[in-house]
């Protein structure tokens, strides 16, 4: 007969495959394919985790076909985890290198899997050390961004989610270090179980309900009427303008909202609604580097400038360094700058 520590274990893990699915499915109603993938890899994954980390369900497996894909989805956990939070947090769109964390994870467990390598061998270290940089890092995006969101219902969800996250990591890591320290106590697979159960949990309340606004569109929308406005929201957006045209204030480096905020003279939350639900912008980076992109492909396109080196132009359009640059160029014209350049001048006869 199973013993009644081990059946609420079973119980506890069903629930967080439960919580999971209705996460999956909360997520898959986001309408963003971005969204859809990294939530559909992240609550596979973390189900694969949930099954494969109980004796018992990893019995019940076995060592046949079944056990293959739970094994497979298993290893990159951490990774999906890192791309489900970049493309929630950070609006980036699914790519071949979104795969990169969960892949490079997948594969060194494999390596270790395959060649039925003990924990405590090389392999799984690196594993392990692999999986707590792309967590942390992670956790890093969430704080380092939380600054620029302009969506209110997302910046309300990153404390919770840093706060949860870092709390179960930590009690990860203890449980772990004490088993290591030959600490291991009977309630530590309970402890664990219900842990799950109560992170999933959590997770299904945040995206069941699959809000519009938290999941909208990485690109901005097109510049609205600021109809329904009232008068003093009228102003902050004319003088919003009047900054960013005549005054060019996009050109600063390090330009923050906050500073963007006290030269209209309004609240920094009112800044960031008005841009977001009147502009279309998510995040403010998107929304400075969008007068940046434009002014930067009016100047690689010139012949005037062709012999202009492009981080030349990058640092005066108010860009720290070369890579961000290129990074937000190509996200918006799917070419580097030179690629861009290069067809634009053979376009006007001047390669």
């Amino acid at each position: 007969m199973i013993e009644p520590v081990i059946v609420w274990e079973l119980i506890l893990r069903g629930a967080a495959i439960g919580a999971l699915a209705a996460t999956s499915a909360g997520l898959w109603r986001s309408g963003s394919s971005a969204i859809r993938v990294s939530g559909l890899m992240l609550t596979l994954s973390a189900a694969a985790y949930v099954l494969n980390s109980h004796e018992l369900t990893r019995m019940a497996l076995g060592d046949g076909l079944a056990s293959i894909p739970v094994h497979f989805l298993a290893l990159g956990g951490a990774g999906w985890f890192w791309m489900f939070i970049v493309t929630l947090f950070e609006d980036r769109p699914i790519s071949p290198l979104s795969f990169t964390a969960g892949g490079l994870l997948t594969i060194v467990g494999l390596i270790g899997w395959i060649g039925r390598q003990e924990m405590s061998s090389p392999v799984w270290i690196i594993h392990n050390l692999i999986e707590a940089a792309f967590a942390i890092h992670a956790l890093f995006v969430i704080v380092s961004s939380w600054r620029g969101d302009l969506v209110e219902a997302r910046r309300r969800m990153r404390g919770p989610v840093l706060g949860v996250v870092t709390i179960y990591v930590v009690a990860l890591s203890g449980f772990e270090i004490a088993e290591g320290l030959g600490l291991r106590q009977d309630w530590f697979d309970l402890a664990g179980s219900a842990a799950l159960a109560f992170m999933c949990g959590l997770g299904a309340m945040a995206f069941l309900e699959a809000q519009p606004s938290l999941f909208g569109s990485a690109a901005p929308a097109a510049v609205s009427t600021p109809d329904g406005l009232d008068a003093g929201d009228r102003l902050v957006l004319t003088k919003l303008e009047a900054l960013m045209a005549e005054g060019e204030a996009w050109k600063r480096e390090g330009l923050t909202i906050g500073a963007l905020a006290d030269e209209v003279g309004a609240p920094e939350h009112k800044l960031r609604r008005l841009i977001n639900d009147h502009l279309g912008f998510r995040n403010f980076a998107a929304f400075v580097n969008a007068r940046r992109i434009d002014a930067a492909k009016a100047r690689l396109a010139d012949p005037a400038n062709a012999r202009e080196s492009v981080s030349t132009i990058a640092f005066d359009l108010g860009f720290g360094s070369l890579g961000p640059f290129n990074r937000a160029f190509k996200e918006v014209t799917g070419q580097t700058p030179t690629e861009w350049r290069r067809e634009r001048l053979a376009e006007t006869g001047n390669p």
